[in-house]
Protein backbone atom coordinates (compact mmCIF):
# COMPACT_ATOMS: atom_id res chain seq x y z
CA UNK A 1 0.00 0.00 0.00
CA UNK A 2 1.07 3.94 -0.97
CA UNK A 3 0.00 6.74 1.12
CA UNK A 4 0.41 10.53 1.17
CA UNK A 5 -0.07 13.06 3.74
CA UNK A 6 -1.87 16.43 3.01
CA UNK A 7 -3.22 19.56 5.70
CA UNK A 8 -6.96 19.46 5.48
CA UNK A 9 -6.74 23.12 3.43
CA UNK A 10 -9.74 24.77 2.00
CA UNK A 11 -10.23 24.19 -1.34
CA UNK A 12 -6.97 22.39 -2.43
CA UNK A 13 -5.08 23.23 -5.06
CA UNK A 14 -4.16 20.31 -7.90
CA UNK A 15 -1.21 18.86 -6.35
CA UNK A 16 -3.84 17.20 -3.44
CA UNK A 17 -5.42 15.99 -6.48
CA UNK A 18 -2.42 14.56 -7.79
CA UNK A 19 -1.48 12.89 -4.88
CA UNK A 20 -4.91 11.29 -4.27
CA UNK A 21 -5.26 10.19 -7.98
CA UNK A 22 -1.97 8.05 -7.15
CA UNK A 23 -2.28 6.25 -3.91
CA UNK A 24 -4.15 4.07 -2.24
CA UNK A 25 -4.73 6.51 0.88
CA UNK A 26 -4.77 10.12 1.38
CA UNK A 27 -4.25 10.85 5.18
CA UNK A 28 -5.01 14.21 6.36
CA UNK A 29 -2.98 15.90 9.21
CA UNK A 30 -5.87 17.16 11.50
CA UNK A 31 -4.17 17.15 14.76
CA UNK A 32 -1.09 19.04 13.23
CA UNK A 33 -1.06 22.69 14.81
CA UNK A 34 -2.77 25.17 12.95
CA UNK A 35 -0.53 27.93 11.75
CA UNK A 36 -0.67 31.19 13.99
CA UNK A 37 -0.22 33.04 10.70
CA UNK A 38 -0.63 32.89 7.14
CA UNK A 39 -2.44 29.31 6.88
CA UNK A 40 -4.04 27.93 3.76
CA UNK A 41 -6.92 26.39 6.06
CA UNK A 42 -9.27 28.92 5.59
CA UNK A 43 -8.23 30.50 2.61
CA UNK A 44 -7.54 29.82 -0.95
CA UNK A 45 -7.31 31.57 -4.31
CA UNK A 46 -9.51 31.65 -7.63
CA UNK A 47 -10.25 33.61 -9.95
CA UNK A 48 -12.06 36.84 -11.44
CA UNK A 49 -11.87 39.50 -14.02
CA UNK A 50 -9.59 41.45 -11.65
CA UNK A 51 -6.74 38.39 -11.00
CA UNK A 52 -6.74 37.10 -8.17
CA UNK A 53 -10.01 36.24 -5.76
CA UNK A 54 -9.14 35.05 -2.84
CA UNK A 55 -12.23 33.17 -0.28
CA UNK A 56 -11.54 33.20 3.63
CA UNK A 57 -13.54 31.29 6.02
CA UNK A 58 -13.31 33.17 9.10
CA UNK A 59 -12.51 31.13 12.70
CA UNK A 60 -12.42 31.65 16.13
CA UNK A 61 -9.05 32.21 17.67
CA UNK A 62 -9.51 35.14 20.21
CA UNK A 63 -8.57 33.71 23.67
CA UNK A 64 -7.73 30.05 21.86
CA UNK A 65 -4.06 29.51 22.20
CA UNK A 66 -2.22 27.19 20.46
CA UNK A 67 -5.09 25.20 18.71
CA UNK A 68 -4.58 21.56 16.95
CA UNK A 69 -6.09 21.95 12.91
CA UNK A 70 -9.23 19.32 13.85
CA UNK A 71 -9.93 21.74 17.02
CA UNK A 72 -10.46 25.10 14.98
CA UNK A 73 -14.07 26.41 14.78
CA UNK A 74 -15.68 28.12 12.14
CA UNK A 75 -17.26 31.89 12.92
CA UNK A 76 -20.87 32.50 11.41
CA UNK A 77 -20.93 35.89 13.03
CA UNK A 78 -20.69 37.09 9.14
CA UNK A 79 -23.03 35.56 6.84
CA UNK A 80 -20.06 34.61 4.78
CA UNK A 81 -21.10 31.20 3.05
CA UNK A 82 -23.45 33.87 1.43
CA UNK A 83 -20.76 36.05 0.00
CA UNK A 84 -18.84 32.93 -1.19
CA UNK A 85 -21.31 31.84 -2.87
CA UNK A 86 -22.76 35.10 -4.75
CA UNK A 87 -18.74 35.05 -5.76
CA UNK A 88 -18.98 31.89 -7.02
CA UNK A 89 -22.18 32.83 -8.77
CA UNK A 90 -20.88 36.16 -10.39
CA UNK A 91 -17.22 34.74 -11.15
CA UNK A 92 -18.27 31.81 -12.95
CA UNK A 93 -21.68 31.76 -13.84
CA UNK A 94 -20.27 31.42 -17.18
CA UNK A 95 -17.82 28.97 -16.50
CA UNK A 96 -18.79 25.50 -18.32
CA UNK A 97 -19.32 23.50 -15.48
CA UNK A 98 -20.37 25.92 -13.16
CA UNK A 99 -24.07 24.57 -13.19
CA UNK A 100 -23.00 21.22 -13.04
CA UNK A 101 -21.85 21.72 -9.62
CA UNK A 102 -23.83 24.60 -8.23
CA UNK A 103 -26.61 23.15 -6.01
CA UNK A 104 -23.79 20.88 -4.53
CA UNK A 105 -21.83 23.56 -3.75
CA UNK A 106 -24.63 25.47 -1.88
CA UNK A 107 -25.44 22.41 -0.03
CA UNK A 108 -22.26 22.12 1.20
CA UNK A 109 -22.47 25.66 2.00
CA UNK A 110 -25.66 25.36 3.52
CA UNK A 111 -24.68 22.48 6.10
CA UNK A 112 -22.58 25.47 8.73
CA UNK A 113 -20.60 22.55 10.03
CA UNK A 114 -19.04 24.14 13.79
CA UNK A 115 -15.61 22.80 12.91
CA UNK A 116 -12.89 23.72 9.79
CA UNK A 117 -11.59 20.43 9.16
CA UNK A 118 -15.30 19.01 8.79
CA UNK A 119 -16.53 21.57 6.57
CA UNK A 120 -12.98 21.68 4.50
CA UNK A 121 -13.58 17.55 4.36
CA UNK A 122 -16.79 17.45 3.09
CA UNK A 123 -15.82 19.57 0.29
CA UNK A 124 -12.61 18.09 -0.48
CA UNK A 125 -14.71 14.61 -0.38
CA UNK A 126 -17.25 15.81 -3.34
CA UNK A 127 -14.26 17.26 -5.23
CA UNK A 128 -12.48 14.05 -4.80
CA UNK A 129 -15.78 12.19 -6.54
CA UNK A 130 -16.32 14.66 -8.95
CA UNK A 131 -12.85 13.42 -10.34
CA UNK A 132 -13.69 9.73 -9.87
CA UNK A 133 -11.62 9.11 -6.50
CA UNK A 134 -13.53 7.27 -3.66
CA UNK A 135 -14.21 9.13 -0.64
CA UNK A 136 -13.03 6.03 1.32
CA UNK A 137 -9.52 6.79 0.30
CA UNK A 138 -9.71 9.61 2.36
CA UNK A 139 -8.23 8.74 6.34
CA UNK A 140 -7.67 11.79 8.79
CA UNK A 141 -5.08 11.43 11.32
CA UNK A 142 -7.54 11.90 14.24
CA UNK A 143 -9.02 8.43 13.25
CA UNK A 144 -5.92 6.21 13.35
CA UNK A 145 -4.47 7.85 17.28
CA UNK A 146 -1.29 8.46 16.58
CA UNK A 147 1.13 11.13 17.54
CA UNK A 148 4.95 12.66 16.96
CA UNK A 149 6.26 15.05 14.60
CA UNK A 150 8.04 15.15 11.27
CA UNK A 151 9.35 11.62 10.19
CA UNK A 152 8.01 9.85 13.16
CA UNK A 153 4.92 11.03 12.99
CA UNK A 154 4.60 9.77 9.16
CA UNK A 155 6.34 6.40 10.30
CA UNK A 156 3.79 6.33 12.43
CA UNK A 157 0.97 6.44 10.00
CA UNK A 158 2.68 4.51 7.32
CA UNK A 159 2.37 1.42 10.19
CA UNK A 160 -1.01 2.28 11.08
CA UNK A 161 -2.24 2.29 8.31
CA UNK A 162 -0.14 -0.63 6.85
CA UNK A 163 1.90 1.16 4.32
CA UNK A 164 5.15 -0.13 2.35
CA UNK A 165 5.56 3.02 0.63
CA UNK A 166 5.32 6.87 1.75
CA UNK A 167 4.72 9.13 -1.78
CA UNK A 168 6.39 12.81 -1.06
CA UNK A 169 7.15 15.81 -3.12
CA UNK A 170 10.71 16.29 -3.69
CA UNK A 171 10.92 19.14 -2.28
CA UNK A 172 10.41 17.47 1.31
CA UNK A 173 13.80 15.73 0.66
CA UNK A 174 15.92 17.84 2.76
CA UNK A 175 13.00 17.52 5.73
CA UNK A 176 12.10 13.81 5.81
CA UNK A 177 14.43 10.91 7.79
CA UNK A 178 15.50 8.88 4.88
CA UNK A 179 17.37 6.94 7.33
CA UNK A 180 14.59 6.59 9.63
CA UNK A 181 12.05 5.15 7.18
CA UNK A 182 14.38 2.93 5.91
CA UNK A 183 14.78 1.46 9.26
CA UNK A 184 11.49 0.63 9.27
CA UNK A 185 11.01 -0.48 5.85
CA UNK A 186 9.31 1.63 4.55
CA UNK A 187 10.25 2.89 1.22
CA UNK A 188 9.95 6.86 0.65
CA UNK A 189 8.52 7.54 -3.25
CA UNK A 190 9.59 11.12 -4.53
CA UNK A 191 7.35 12.88 -7.28
CA UNK A 192 7.66 16.04 -8.82
CA UNK A 193 4.19 18.32 -9.58
CA UNK A 194 3.80 20.40 -12.58
CA UNK A 195 0.64 22.65 -12.38
CA UNK A 196 -1.48 21.47 -15.23
CA UNK A 197 -2.61 24.74 -17.68
CA UNK A 198 -6.04 24.50 -18.71
CA UNK A 199 -8.54 26.79 -20.44
CA UNK A 200 -9.29 29.44 -17.87
CA UNK A 201 -12.12 32.36 -17.96
CA UNK A 202 -10.97 35.95 -17.55
CA UNK A 203 -8.15 36.15 -19.91
CA UNK A 204 -4.28 35.57 -18.85
CA UNK A 205 -3.46 32.04 -17.18
CA UNK A 206 -2.46 32.31 -12.77
CA UNK A 207 -1.73 28.82 -12.31
CA UNK A 208 -1.79 27.56 -8.72
CA UNK A 209 -5.36 28.02 -8.15
CA UNK A 210 -7.23 25.82 -6.29
CA UNK A 211 -8.74 23.20 -8.14
CA UNK A 212 -12.37 24.10 -7.95
CA UNK A 213 -11.11 26.65 -10.80
CA UNK A 214 -9.93 23.53 -12.80
CA UNK A 215 -13.31 21.76 -11.97
CA UNK A 216 -15.39 24.36 -12.99
CA UNK A 217 -13.73 25.30 -16.22
CA UNK A 218 -12.57 21.68 -17.18
CA UNK A 219 -15.21 19.32 -15.32
CA UNK A 220 -15.02 15.66 -15.64
CA UNK A 221 -11.51 15.77 -17.80
CA UNK A 222 -9.71 17.52 -14.60
CA UNK A 223 -7.97 14.47 -13.16
CA UNK A 224 -7.17 13.43 -16.78
CA UNK A 225 -5.63 17.32 -17.05
CA UNK A 226 -3.24 16.97 -14.15
CA UNK A 227 -1.76 13.50 -15.06
CA UNK A 228 -1.07 14.55 -18.56
CA UNK A 229 0.84 17.55 -17.15
CA UNK A 230 2.58 14.89 -15.22
CA UNK A 231 3.56 11.92 -16.89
Amino acid sequence: MIIACHQPVFLPWSGCFYKALNVDRLVLLDEVQYGRGFTWMNRNRLKYDQGELWLSVPVRKKGKGLQKICEVEISYDRDWPRKHLESLRQHYGHAPYYDEHRHVLEELYRQRLEKLVDFNYVILAYLLRAVGISEERIILQSGLQVHGRASELLIRICQKTGASHYYAPSMSRKYIDADLFNKHGIEIVYYSFTPPIYPQLYGQFIDNLSFLDLLLNCGPKSGEIILRYNQ
